[in-house]
């Protein structure tokens, strides 16, 4: 890459000013007279924090403050940089119970799906070490694991496939920088792959060709380059393969300046791996790497904490500026973009000013929820083969639960940890505590595991740990007493011994007898709290939970999880999820055409079933429907219902409507939903594949829609506004359904009518509209044929039936018109109607309503009309007032678009009932997908079903 010669101010041209090329870091929480030495004397820049300097939230304010103080007063003309890591999950130097929040690891985090709550959880980071005075944040990791069962880098990473851990870094990356923070990705150009040959001063060998690296372990980072990456950490390994020989990646020129900096096309600051690392130090000296490194193209060379390192990089520096061994374009073009860096997340306002607690007090509450919902969103329900999630179904409160947890090194995020070390020194072995709660014994990483377990259901769990000496004695005593078997494992794939264990203690409980002598398997479930690759491809193990972190936060999530309060979320990272999915179970099951007079009962009982299951706090669109709701019984509306059903019995497993509108072509589906206790099973898969190839014999079909405006249960995905939105979004996602594509469409109501009145600033609204058009009331299909015309302008299905319907009704319907003055052509249009009318008998939600209720329903206005939203309020308006009327007491409003009208019906008087996505595709889609899609035994079907496992209901379509 050309060097730039920039020209910079005088201040930069002493030698001692050349610090700014230097990351330091020093032992313990306050400043050292080494570091405040480096500060004063040498000008160091760049200042790195770990575990061991942080010891809270308040603290690390004043250390911050401090540090940037020593600068400031010795003449520094920017501020220091002083970054930590904070990845999250098991890597988090900065902890405090009370104002940091834990979240989930990079790898958690693309368990939830969501590269939303990605760039939200990074940024609630950030804004926590940015209130504490930090401006550099040592990440994101992009590194991709190509050898992903081997590797230290684990659950660091969001998986082994690059699209996925580029898409992730880049959310973690915005999200940072959002908060104000400097980013710095790592670890270049990947650790995801390396050899370990053994010794400390081995280096770990990349044996990858560049060809295999570009293609892969270099994507996440050129594109994370392209979308701003501010900096990046090149790793001191080695790499070994043709047309590539380097001792360390971060002294190579090759790497550096030209794998990273040309090929690349990155101009942002490089920082190098620490050179305190034994097998370079060792290999080259301290002094001799510092030169190699800026000569290779690094811009900050990171030594952690040792003085005398330390002391010896600046004198490397020096003597290599001293007699031309590193050139002074190399220097000032590294000073240029280390500058530039500072200039863009620091001031002396901000550096002298970090506002600490106070900021992080008002951070707490939302960034809490955060965290919970983070948790809550990643935990990954592999396998449940004999349904033993959840456990209250299985174990009585007063029968005892086993748990088996590995010895492991504590997180340095967990609040346990800290209780260890405290506790370290006390007389007794246990805590207080574990003396006398109903946890009878165990390694204390994961007691509160245990506590939380045990206070769930107020019954005893049987808690040990276990090592590499594998089922002792002891351990056979507990399972045999437990009526369900918990074992935890932590990296089985590096700690072969947990394998060995697990694989134990399932033969034990596979071969437990019953008290008559009859054989009966005890209820054993895997839980991996870090690495997902455990047991993810060991069907043996038929209960396996991922949690990607062993966090309190983590484990009380896992708790929910296991007695039900939480449904499992989370989907396996990369391609281990499409690994899983060959190897999913599904069930074809017999789908038969909906029959009246056969099914109509047990769709009653079916309908039942569903909304007794939903929530007191959840309304579910199927309350005050019926089977009959689902038949409309409409000449221009080809109707088809299918159904799953037991033979024998004549129970209804599953339902699907669908509806062919002959008028725009548009086949839709309009429910679709599963028996609670049957999902999971591939029912609604079934029900889904039958529907498609249904609606696919339509020659004339242009549109598919999910949702209908009739009959008024379901008018799109409904969107309850938890993990259940983005569970079914994903769901007919993998069925073939853009659900980018879609628009927000909402039910709303208005009650207490009688006391209500046009709210002021509204009549001018009115006055405005009635300016611009006319409107009166009319009933009857003497009218129909101008308003028919007008509703034809909009292309969405059952538009047009509603209004035919209306028209043939005007003892209970009406039309509300509205009319230029001019041409009296019709702008716009909504019909009325009420708990009477045939319409009603579509519109479940308005039935239900215990009180006199009229409905307005499908407002149509003109493509050419200017003001939209003013001409829509002039048609409500009227609409609630010919209502009040005629004595009712509520209205309901339905099929609303959401793009902007919500807040105005809302500024009248109407609340949200319920809210739905409405996706609609061209009917080509599903016609080009259909060989792949339902195709015997291909690839994208075994998708459908596999996602079909994970993406659960539990409101609206209720699918399985």
């Amino acid at each position: 890459m050309e060097e730039k010669t920039d020209p910079q101010d005088p201040v930069w041209k002493d030698l001692d000013r050349q610090g700014q090329l230097f990351m330091m870091g020093f032992d313990g929480p306050t400043v050292t007279p080494q570091i405040k030495t480096l500060i004063e004397n040498h000008h160091i820049g760049s200042i790195l924090l770990v575990a061991k300097n942080l010891k809270s939230a308040e603290e690390t304010t004043k250390l911050c403050y401090e540090l940037q103080k020593i600068a400031y007063d010795a003449g520094h003309p920017v501020p220091l940089l002083i970054g930590t890591d904070q990845e999250n999950g098991g890597v988090n130097s900065l902890f405090d119970e009370i104002y940091i929040r834990q979240y989930p690891s990079a790898m958690g985090i693309a368990a939830t799906g969501s590269t939303d709550l990605a760039f939200e959880v990074a940024k609630a980071t950030a804004q926590e070490i940015a209130a504490c005075g930090l401006n550099l944040i040592m990440g994101p990791c992009l590194d991709v694991l190509a050898n992903a069962r081997n590797q230290q880098m684990g659950v660091r990473t969001a998986g082994d496939d690059p699209h996925q851990v580029s898409a992730y870094g880049i959310a973690f990356m915005k999200g940072y920088k959002e908060a104000g923070v400097a980013t710095l990705g790592k670890h270049f150009p990947s650790y995801g792959n390396l050899e370990f040959l053994g010794s400390a001063l081995d280096v770990p060998i990349i044996t990858e060709s560049l060809e295999q690296l570009s293609l892969s372990a270099l994507v996440p980072f050129r594109n994370a380059i392209n979308q701003g990456l501010d900096s990046i950490m090149v790793g001191g390994v080695a790499m070994s393969s043709v047309g590539l020989n380097v001792m360390h990646a971060c002294l190579s020129e090759q790497v550096v300046d030209g794998l990273l900096r040309h090929d690349l096309n990155f101009d942002g600051v490089v920082v190098s791996e620490c050179l305190e690392m034994e097998a370079l130090s060792h290999n080259i000296g301290v002094g001799g790497g510092t030169v190699m490194a800026v000569n290779a193209g690094c811009d900050i060379v990171l030594l952690c904490r040792a003085f005398s390192a330390q002391q010896e990089a600046i004198k490397g520096l020096k003597v290599g500026l001293e007699n031309g061994t590193i050139s002074m374009a190399r220097v000032r073009n590294s000073l240029r973009r280390v500058l530039k860096m500072k200039a863009g997340y620091t001031s002396w306002e901000q550096a002298l000013n970090p506002p600490g607690i106070s900021l992080l007090s008002q951070l707490q509450p939302s960034h809490t929820a955060l965290s919970t919902k983070a948790y809550n969103s990643s935990i990954t329900l592999v396998r449940d083969k004999t349904h033993l999630i959840p456990l209250s179904n299985l174990v009585e409160p007063e029968e005892e639960i086993c748990l088996l947890t590995p010895l492991v090194k504590p997180l340095a995020a967990s609040a346990a940890s800290r209780a260890i070390s405290e506790s370290a020194n006390a007389h007794s072995p246990e805590p207080a505590w574990e003396r006398t709660s109903s946890v009878m014994s165990g390694e204390r990483v994961f007691r509160e595991l245990g506590r939380s377990l045990a206070r769930q259901r107020n019954g005893r769990v049987l808690h040990t740990s276990y090592t590499a000496n594998g089922v002792r004695p002891m351990h056979e005593t507990l399972i045999n007493r437990a009526s369900a078997v918990i074992i935890v494992t932590a990296d089985a794939n590096r700690n072969i011994y947990q394998q060995g264990f697990t694989k134990h203690v399932a033969m034990i409980c596979n071969m437990q007898f019953t008290a008559g002598g009859e054989k009966k398997e005890k209820p054993l479930i895997v839980v991996s709290v870090s690495s997902p690759y455990d047991f993810a491809f060991d069907s043996s193990i038929g209960t396996y939970i991922c949690t990607y972190d062993f966090t309190e936060t983590a484990l009380y999530s896992l708790v929910k999880v296991l007695y039900g309060e939480l449904t499992p979320t989370g989907v396996l990272p990369g391609t281990i999820s499409e690994s899983q999915k060959l190897h999913q179970t599904r069930q074809h099951w017999l789908v038969e055409a909906f029959n009246e007079e056969r099914d109509a009962n047990a769709l009653d009982n079916l309908i039942k079933l569903i909304v007794d299951d939903m929530p007191p706090s959840q309304r579910s669109e199927l309350s005050g429907a019926s089977s009959n709701t689902f038949l409309l019984h409409n000449q221009e509306v080809i109707e088809a219902h299918f159904v799953v059903r037991n033979s024998s019995t004549h129970a209804l497993y599953g339902f699907c409507s669908t509806y062919f509108f002959k008028t725009t072509g548009t086949g839709t589906i309009g429910a679709l939903f599963v028996d609670p206790s049957r999902r999971k099973l591939s029912i609604g898969h079934s029900l889904h594949n039958r529907a498609i190839r249904t609606l696919l014999q339509r020659e004339e079909a242009k549109r598919f829609s999910l949702g209908t405006r009739l009959p008024n249960i379901y008018l799109g995905i409904p969107m309850p506004h938890t993990v259940e939105k983005r569970r079914l979004r994903a769901w007919f996602a993998n069925l073939g359904w853009n659900t980018a594509l879609s628009r927000t469409i909402y039910s709303m109501v208005a009650r207490n009518l009688s006391s209500w009145s046009t709210p002021e600033g509204m009549a001018k609204s009115l006055q405005s509209a009635g300016g611009a058009a006319e409107f009166d009331l009319v009933y009857g299909w003497d009218y129909a044929g101008p308003i028919l015309d007008h509703v034809k302008t909009s292309n969405r299905q059952g538009l047009l039936e509603v209004y035919k319907l209306a028209l043939s009704d005007p003892s209970a319907c009406g039309i509300i018109r509205a009319k230029r003055p001019d041409d009296k052509a019709i702008v716009g249009t909504v019909v009325l109607y009420n708990q009477q009318s045939r319409l009603a008998e579509f519109v479940p939600a308005m039935r239900d309503l215990d009180e006199m209720t009229g409905g307005i329903s499908s407002p149509v206005i003109s493509p050419s009309v200017a003001d939209y939203s003013t001409l829509l309020q002039g048609l409500i308006l009227l609409g609630m007032k010919q209502i009040k009327k005629q004595g009712a007491n509520a209205v309901y409003l339905d099929y609303m678009d959401g793009d902007g009208n919500v807040d105005v019906l809302k500024s009248i008087g109407f609340d949200v009932v319920s809210d739905f996505e409405e996706v609609s595709c061209d009917a080509s889609t599903f016609t080009m997908l259909q060989p792949s899609v339902y195709g015997e035994g291909t690839s994208l079907l075994g998708k459908g079903a596999a996602v079909e496992k994970k993406f659960t209901a539990g409101r609206s379509y209720h699918v399985s």
